[in-house]
């Protein structure tokens, strides 16, 4: 699932004002209201935000304790549920997108309850971005964009703003859903960040980062690094805002330099012609955003889905058959995962057969192999069939009728490692890392008493403490 708490990392959204105001020395007076959370739940604590800041900067302290109160009496985030969320005499009704969610579509939309009063604010997402908006001034090099982002690139992208650097940058990592984003990602980075040291040296290659900045400085600090995305003022014109130019990066020179895409990057795949006539039609025709930018998310997806689903059919291939599976044998292990069988196996199951682009598939394959995002992905996915392996394990060991039969020609150590085997999936069980029915715990239980009971009393006590 590519939308995850962050563990190691806080998210910070920000109401920003700025005033004239003659007696100040720099000649305006600045506040902001910051909300931070682990959850990227972008659009709902942006909403959050434009209803709070307004009342704090009127009125700071009853305003936020009264604020502070009632989201303390909101439920916890659970996926899949439709939450009702009372502040400030408003009711934001959101919708927790979860697994089972089909990609395909948008998350269903919340529906509103009669006996509600006032009649509840819905958000359609409490996460995504208006793609379309973010990405106005690169449509043209949005699949160029998607492969840097795919590959785990280094880029750095200069806005106007904060708020414009952080949507674009949050957008580009929304690019790869539903596969999660493995790299670092900072939507507004600063000079003063602890990292700038590291970020900015000559003296190693730059790391896997997406960076969103907005001081013309970093042009000068950052010319090693080799994507860098300089957009302008964003324009809400009905016609498509002009669009940034691909450029070298031995173009970068002074601190003006103009809009444009830096990099020295080819692009495997051509690019989709069809789509960007679709958005152009659709802006001459004033359709609304949304549509547009549900058209721009259902290629993204597209494209991505078709470049995972033969890596998700191979690495499915390398489990071991259930019927090799049996009670009393340790499961046999998951074969290895091998590049160039997989890269054979494209010719009769690759992307071809769910995507129209051509291009060079095969060479973004080899270089996806060597990004982060594929080590990610290999990993949660090796997790997640190794957790099903001991699952048919245990639902194994349950089915068998002959525990007592085995048990006979055992010693006291085989039979006492069953045990602790049986209680070990049970409690991996129990924690919901393995992918079991009630009624195994409820056999696997069963079967550990009846062992424990077949032992001598001292073992029993020592299996079973009091």
């Amino acid at each position: 699932m590519s939308l995850q708490r962050e563990p190691a990392h806080y998210f910070g959204y920000v109401y920003f004002r700025q005033v004239k105001d003659s007696s100040v020395k720099r000649g305006y007076f600045q506040k902001s209201l910051v909300l931070v959370s682990r959850l990227p739940f972008v659009r709902l604590f942006q909403a959050l935000l434009s209803l709070i800041a307004p009342e704090y900067f009127s009125k700071p302290a009853p305003c936020l304790e009264a604020v502070c109160s009632e989201i303390d009496e909101w439920p916890a985030p659970v996926p899949g549920q439709t939450l009702n969320l009372p502040v400030m005499g408003v009711v934001l009704q959101v919708h927790i997108p979860s697994r089972v969610d089909k990609p395909e579509y948008s998350p269903p939309k919340p529906c509103s309850h009669e006996n509600l009063l006032p009649a509840p604010v819905i958000l359609s997402s409490v996460h995504e971005l208006d793609l379309f908006r973010c990405f106005q001034p690169v449509l043209t090099h949005v699949q160029t964009l998607w492969e840097l982002m795919l590959l785990g690139e280094p880029l750095v992208v200069l806005a106007p703003s904060p708020a414009v650097s952080s949507e674009l940058v949050l957008a580009l990592i929304s690019c790869l859903q539903p596969l999660k984003f493995c790299c670092d990602y900072r939507p507004y980075f600063t000079i003063h960040d602890s990292e700038f040291k590291e970020f900015t040296t000559r003296t190693q290659a730059p790391p896997n980062v997406v960076l969103g900045v907005t001081n013309p400085f970093f042009i000068k600090t950052l010319q090693h690094w080799p994507h860098i995305l300089r957009v302008g003022e964003p324009k809400m014109a009905g016609d498509l805002p002009k669009q940034v130019k691909l450029k070298k990066p031995s173009r970068l020179k002074t601190l003006d330099t103009k809009p444009g895409l830096y990099t020295a990057y080819s692009a495997h795949l051509h690019r989709d012609k069809a789509l960007l006539k679709r958005l152009l039609k659709g802006l001459q025709k004033k359709k609304p955003w949304d549509t547009q930018t549900a058209l721009l998310r259902r290629h993204l997806l597209e494209l991505t889905q078709s470049f995972i689903i033969p890596l998700e059919h191979y690495m499915a291939s390398l489990m071991p058959l259930q019927k090799n599976i049996t009670a009393w044998k340790t499961p046999p292990q998951i074969r290895p995962f091998r590049q160039d069988d997989f890269l054979r196996s494209l010719e009769h199951a690759g992307p071809q057969l769910t995507c129209i682009l051509k291009g060079d598939w095969l060479g973004l394959y080899r270089r996806f192999f060597k990004s982060p995002h594929f080590d990610g992905w290999y990993r949660q996915r090796h997790k997640e069939m190794a957790q099903k392996l001991e699952a048919l394990h245990l639902e194994a060991i349950c089915e068998a009728q002959n525990i007592e039969t085995w048990m006979k020609d055992k010693s006291e150590v085989e039979v006492v490692d069953l045990v602790l085997k049986l209680r070990e999936k049970l409690v991996q069980a129990q924690g919901h890392q393995l992918p079991v029915k009630e009624a195994t715990l409820q056999r696997a239980q069963l079967y550990i008493e009846t062992v424990i009971g077949s032992l001598p009393k001292d073992l029993q006590a020592v299996l079973c403490p009091p």
